[in-house]
């Protein structure tokens, strides 16, 4: 899944806390990581998706997940929402 998908939808969250509430409700559909974030933080959000059964895709970079969103700062994770 590309980056193209995130811009698009509707609903989304922006950053691994709004995102493992997302995965945690079971309301996520997709999840976007970046491979620059750091483990610690990202890794619960990896472990989350595991159990819930939330395909998780790694994108190139925190800048990328942040412009994808339409914020000007670095987002290690976001989610696309169910609609």
């Amino acid at each position: 899944m590309t980056l193209e998908a995130l811009k698009q939808a509707e609903q989304r969250t922006v950053g691994v806390k709004q995102t493992e509430k997302a995965v945690a409700r079971q309301a996520a559909e997709l999840v976007y990581i970046a491979v620059d974030a750091d483990e610690r933080v990202t890794g619960k959000l990896l472990a989350l998706c595991r159990e819930n059964n939330v395909p998780a895709v790694t994108t190139e970079s925190m800048v990328d997940i942040g412009r994808a969103c339409g914020i000007n700062v670095k987002a290690a994770a976001a989610a696309i929402l169910k609609a």
